[in-house]
């Protein structure tokens, strides 16, 4: 990282959940678009300053991977994308998809951590 962007942006984890409505392709295919789209957007992210998305899937979801979905998004090529199997933990929340975004900001932007639909039960205090 050159000096002048250590001086105007910083390393940040962000990290959001959201549910897909059932365990098909196009369900979790809705769903990871839009918790991609809301971390882009609540975060004035940068495309190209998306570094890394870990993603974690409950075991009720198998259709398809949620990374082979962020991958198709337009302006994510560059992005290192890993699926993970969540634990699996009496009542979690069903049919979840949890990310870790590994990410440049600038040094004096907060940071917004998207949890939506059923995952918004998860951090009421980031919703």
């Amino acid at each position: 990282m050159s000096e002048k962007m250590k001086d105007e942006y910083k390393i940040t984890f962000i990290r959001g959940a959201t549910t897909a409505s059932g365990n098909s392709i196009r369900e979790i295919e809705d769903a990871v678009v839009e918790l991609i789209d809301e971390l882009i957007s609540r975060n004035n992210l940068i495309k190209t300053n998306l570094l890394s998305i870990t993603f974690t899937a409950t075991k009720d979801l198998d259709a398809c991977f949620p990374a082979s979905v962020a991958r198709k998004c337009i302006g994510l090529d560059s992005v290192a994308f890993l699926d993970c199997q969540q634990m699996d933990v009496t009542n979690d929340v069903d049919f979840c998809i949890r990310l870790m975004a590994q990410v440049l900001l600038p040094v004096n932007i907060a940071v917004k951590h998207p949890y939506l639909r059923g995952a918004s039960k998860l951090r009421p205090d980031r919703c």
